[in-house]
């Protein structure tokens, strides 16, 4: 910390300064909590931050600052730098120090200044010894390590984790902060316990279905932990942003995996189920995200639904109960937990089966709700969003390129619905290994191009991408179920988590603001219909023979290690957005 005698000093310190410091100006009479400091200085995601008397910049936003400084000591002298005035002139934002000036000059510019919400935290730069005297006893009313505490965890969390966890979690993140380990590290100890519980009931006894349950509750305190920690210690990063956002589904569908396997040891083939659990759920998520997508920054009026769904929030036992309904993820892992401690892996399987159903029915229903009861007007930004998590390979845009759909608002989802009524219809019910599955894949893959001609802007347009997922998935293990092929079914749960790890990493990437993948992976990996359409005629081809097995894990392996080196490659780029994933609550 260096001390400048006037704002000219000032710049010729920052000038001074490495290019790839993050730099700060604070006016020397500022009086406040040390987390007010913390939330405006030290916040690795913004490239500019402001408290009242404080300034940040990060490389990214040095030049303006440096500019915005010396335009002011050349407008008017050295300590009293300028900013957009009011008529009167004083400051538009009444702010008299020289950082709040200097933001105020960055907003103009063009450098967005993120001002984080200080709540009870006092941040203030007193003129006068009176008002000094009430900062200073604003300061000693709040115990500011108890509000970094409560701040430490996820407003609007489930039930489960809210009273069962979080009370003592954050202690843990507090502990884990002093002791210096990183969010990063905790998330990779949340997953290796995962893997350890993944293990421990895959060895199909009682005790090891008890530590099981045990240590997978271990893992979810950790998963809790880890973004606490984050937001405790304002240690977010992209790399944490990629683990986070990952690897509550590697540690899921690993215990899925778990499950079944312990399940077999004992006679009982669950795989069906554990692969239709895993199906069920990425398909709730990708209606959950593809829905927030399409009405992200949708201009509209406000729908009866919606206005109904703010009205029950003043009512404080209806949001538990509503949130409790959509089975969040401390829910759901409280309940594989402590079924998979006192039941058996069917058991776990059909309760978590009909759990998710259920709450995908009550999800669903309620966001078609709210998108046939206003008047929607998407942005190209949100149709760019669902053209993307749509996932269309090479089949589906060369039919785009050729055709457009009809008008229409609803045409995108029934051209969606036709196709996968017909590939799924065809899995199911044709003789099975005859080239009539093919032929309706071949349909699918016509249908799905149909259906993204155009822009995904009618407003049940996001039903599209998770269509396409339960076509695909669905297809997969249809066909796999129906073959009779030996370890058929386990080979195609590893392809649709590779499958599923793809468009996640697609999904975070779109949140993270820099867009979907590249064009190239997506052609690469053929594309939903391009894959549906492979594993049709894998099928056909390779009946009830373990050449099936093999193919499909051949085809898992590779999918998985294309997704991965390119996700990887840009999750630890430069390139990548510098957040923490605050989680969905399915």
């Amino acid at each position: 910390m260096t001390a400048a005698a006037d704002a000219g000093e000032a710049a010729d310190l920052l000038a001074a300064v490495p290019a790839n410091r993050r730099v700060a100006l604070v006016d020397p009479r500022f009086v406040g909590h040390v987390h007010a400091l913390r939330l405006g200085l030290t916040d690795p995601r913004f490239a500019a931050a402001s408290i009242p008397g404080a300034l940040t910049a990060q490389p990214e936003a040095r030049p303006a600052l440096l500019r915005a400084l010396r335009r002011a000591v050349a407008a008017v002298g050295a300590g009293s730098p300028l900013a957009p005035s009011s008529g009167d002139g004083e400051p538009v934002t009444g702010e008299r120090t020289v950082p709040g000036r200097l933001a105020v000059a960055l907003d103009v510019e063009g450098t967005s200044v993120q001002r984080p919400e200080l709540g009870s935290l006092t941040a203030a730069v007193p003129t006068t010894p009176e008002t000094r005297t009430e900062a200073l006893a604003s300061v000693a009313a709040v115990d500011d390590e108890a509000v970094r505490l409560r701040s430490a965890v996820k407003a609007h969390d489930g039930f489960f984790t809210t009273f069962f966890i979080s009370p003592y979690s954050r202690y843990i993140a507090r502990w884990c902060a002093r002791r210096g380990l990183t969010p990063n590290q905790v998330t990779t100890a949340s997953l290796i316990t995962a893997l350890i519980a993944a293990g421990s009931a895959a060895t199909g006894t009682r005790g090891g279905y008890v530590a099981a349950g045990v240590l997978l509750l271990l893992s979810f305190v950790l998963d809790c932990t880890d973004g606490q920690l984050a937001r405790y210690s304002l240690q977010y990063s992209t790399m944490g942003a990629w683990l986070d956002a990952t690897f509550d589904r590697a540690k899921e569908y690993a215990y899925y995996a778990g499950l079944a396997l312990g399940a077999a040891r004992g006679g009982d083939d669950v795989w069906v189920l554990a692969l239709g659990a895993m199906v069920l759920q990425a398909c709730r998520h990708v209606v959950d995200f593809s829905f927030n997508e399409a009405n992200h920054d949708a201009v509209s009026n406000t729908s009866p639904t919606a206005a109904l769904s703010d009205r029950l929030d003043s009512v404080g036992w209806t949001v538990w109960l509503r949130r409790m309904i959509v089975l969040p993820i401390g829910e759901r892992w409280a309940m594989i937990a402590v079924l998979t401690a006192v039941t058996t892996p069917r058991v776990v399987f059909y309760a978590l089966l009909v759990g998710c159903a259920l709450a995908a029915c009550y999800t669903t229903a309620g966001r078609l709700l709210r998108s046939l009861t206003r008047k929607a007007q998407r942005t190209d930004r949100a149709a760019l969003a669902l053209h993307d998590l749509a996932d269309s390979g090479p089949l589906a845009q060369a039919v785009a390129a050729v055709l457009r759909r009809p008008g229409g608002g609803f045409t995108a989802p029934v051209l969606a619905f036709a196709g996968a009524l017909v590939l799924l219809a065809a899995a199911l019910f044709a003789p099975y290994g005859g080239w009539l599955t093919v032929g309706a894949a071949a349909v699918y893959a016509a249908l799905s191009g149909l259906a993204v001609s155009r822009p995904l802007k009618g407003a049940l347009d996001w039903l599209v991408p998770p269509v396409f997922r339960a076509a695909e998935y669905c297809t997969i293990l249809v066909l796999a179920a129906r073959s009779d092929v030996p370890h058929a079914v386990p080979a195609a749960f590893g392809l649709v988590s590779a499958v599923a790890y793809h468009h996640y990493d697609t999904v975070y990437r779109i949140r993270g603001g820099t867009g979907a993948p590249p064009r190239w992976l997506v052609r690469v990996t053929g594309g939903h219909e391009g894959r549906t359409l492979v594993v049709a005629v894998l099928a056909a081809v390779l009946i009830h023979d373990s050449a099936l097995t093999a193919a499909l894990t051949a085809l898992a392996a590779a999918v998985a290690l294309v997704v991965l080196a390119e996700s990887i490659r840009f999750w630890v780029s430069s390139s990548a957005p510098a957040v923490h994933d605050e989680g969905e609550l399915a």
